[in-house]
């Protein structure tokens, strides 16, 4: 069953076959993730990288996934800082496997308990909190490439 699409502040970039939702205030950051998940790709660190959303995204969910797209009118669509807008290709929808909060208050050195998974929409999607201040493209690498010691 498939729920209306609804707007949240957000990006989105996709890597492989699912895509990283990224949340976080105003200037946390998450255009500038998006840029260094794409140059990680194009430098070989990740085998495929392309925008979704900046900025602000549709999220839905339909046969117990979570989709993203872009909002219609910023299809393509990056804010680079210190260049501005600037157009790229892009994914017109994709499934979220990994949810990216920048700027998150329970972002800690070991997260509590709980905070290794959000919830949106119905749907239970791994969680990845980054503390103010903090490199996002280091944790979400060694997020992607490694697994909990206690898994």
């Amino acid at each position: 069953m498939a729920t209306e699409p609804s707007t949240i502040h957000a990006s989105a970039v996709l890597i492989g076959a699912k895509a990283i939702l990224i949340r976080g205030p105003s200037g946390s950051g998450k255009s500038r993730l998006v840029w260094d998940l794409l140059q990680a790709a194009e430098q070989g660190v990740l085998p495929f990288a392309r925008l979704v959303a900046d900025d602000r995204a549709f999220v839905e969910t339909q046969n117990g996934q979570l989709l993203v797209r872009p909002a219609p009118a910023l299809a393509g669509i990056i804010e680079i800082f210190g260049l501005g807008i600037r157009r790229l290709p892009y994914e017109p929808v994709a499934t979220v496997g990994l949810v990216v909060d920048l700027a998150a208050p329970d972002a800690d050195r070991i997260p509590p308990a709980g905070a290794e998974k959000t919830t949106i929409s119905g749907i239970i999607l791994p969680r990845l909190s980054v503390a103010e201040g903090t490199a996002a493209l280091p944790l979400v690498l060694a997020f992607m490439r490694t697994k909990a010691a206690d898994d």
